[in-house]
């Protein structure tokens, strides 16, 4: 699947880790709100997963642009960046805000 078709546009989020909660398994904090685009279908087999960034409370779902991937090079489970239309973020903003769970990652942003 070439996810690079999503810059751009619009897509819907379904959040299904809220800024402030604790991951499942490894513990640590969402810096962000986190989640997927429902119906799609990404190479590790799950669904297209999100980071939405530029909005500082918790939430449910969201509607917004996707700017940018984050392209992990040592596994394959790329990130779409997703942002209120009116917003835009420079490549080291969106790395230093994705940091938190990135940093185990090999990983460039694609535009």
């Amino acid at each position: 699947m070439d996810i690079k078709k999503y810059i751009g546009t619009i897509v819907e989020v379904i959040i299904d880790r809220s800024l402030g909660s604790k991951h499942p398994k490894h513990g640590y904090i969402y810096e962000v709100n986190y989640g997927y685009i429902p119906g799609t279908l990404a190479p590790d087999g799950d669904e297209l997963d999100a980071y939405v960034l530029g909005v500082t409370k918790p939430l449910k779902t969201f509607s917004g642009k996707c700017i940018a991937i984050i392209q992990r090079t040592d596994d394959h489970d790329d990130k779409l960046v997703v942002v209120p239309e009116e917003i835009n973020l420079s490549d080291g903003e969106i790395k230093k805000l994705v940091k938190f769970q990135e940093q185990w990652f090999k990983h460039k942003v694609i535009r």
